[in-house]
């Protein structure tokens, strides 16, 4: 097993875990009610994921979807088996927009139930589909108040034209509800030209040059700032089939999936990683 950094700011790893047919820029290619005849390809990513972590010695957080869940019990119950923590990313991977307060609710217990019979914990993190968490949605932290969430991630503090809260603390803080309080752990971005700028990952880790990203997560080290950096086990897997959808999808979807490993590791080999609630622990945030 390979060794993590010995010095600097431990930053947060985590991975959303849907099939690549369950992402937005496909919403129009595949119905809900076909998911369960597209074929799994989840276990490519995911087998390459637990290899590299093992071989870094790193540890990070996996947000479930409760539908996946259901379906690969075993690679649940493989990431407790190594030490990872396993948190929520909703069932079906549905916009909060479209679930409102009530369904959001019932959306979260379902997910629950899931991971607890996969053998996993409780999850006391959450993260929504494609960081749907904005002002429009923002009595999503009351439901997950209510249902004992320690600490979220759905806030991207940026500008974008589906998501995003721009003027939002780009570090961790605290948001009060009227039933207590929850931590915000944002995808990490960097300020430059008076707007934040994502440097956390996803697509964005793929479409930028690999020095951004390393010259960003450096610069936090040096603030003595955890970035929460994010990928998805389809963006581990080039070999995925070719989904016939509108040329933006598809460009934004495919770009560079054959960089993803290499530029991770090499993350790992430069910088501390190590799970959401680890990170927050560090820094004085008891979850």
């Amino acid at each position: 097993m390979g060794a993590q950094p010995h010095s600097g700011v431990l930053h947060a790893l985590s991975f959303d875990v849907e099939e690549y047919f369950q992402v937005a820029n496909f919403r129009g290619a595949f119905r809900r009610e076909d998911w369960d005849g597209v074929p799994s390809r989840l276990s490519v990513g995911m087998d390459r994921i637990l290899s590299l972590l093992d071989r870094r010695g790193a540890r990070a957080t996996f947000f479930w979807l409760g539908w996946v869940a259901e379906r690969h019990p075993a690679l649940v119950r493989r990431c407790l088996d190594a030490g990872h923590e396993i948190a929520s990313h909703g069932y079906e991977h549905l916009f909060l927009v479209d679930l409102g307060r009530e369904r959001f609710a019932q959306d979260l217990e379902r997910t629950e139930d899931a991971l607890r019979a996969a053998g996993a914990p409780r999850p006391v993190g959450f993260r929504a589909s494609t960081f749907s968490l904005s002002r429009a949605t923002w009595w999503a932290f009351d439901v997950l108040v209510e249902r004992g969430y320690r600490y979220d991630s759905s806030v991207h503090p940026v500008s974008h034209p589906t998501y995003g809260v721009p003027d939002f603390d780009p570090g961790i803080s605290r948001v009060e509800v009227a039933g207590g309080s929850i931590l915000e752990f944002p995808v990490a971005t960097r300020r430059a030209l008076g707007r934040n700028w994502p440097v956390g990952g996803g697509g964005y880790f793929r479409l930028l040059p690999g020095w951004v990203t390393r010259r960003a997560l450096a610069g936090l080290d040096r603030e003595g700032r955890p970035a929460a950096f994010y990928l998805h086990p389809w963006e581990l897997d080039p070999e995925q089939p070719r989904v016939a959808a509108p040329l933006t999808a598809r460009w934004r979807h495919y770009l560079h999936l054959d960089r993803t490993l290499p530029r991770l590791e090499a993350l790992l080999a430069r910088f501390r990683f190590g799970t959401m609630a680890e990170a927050l622990r560090e820094r004085g945030h008891p979850v």
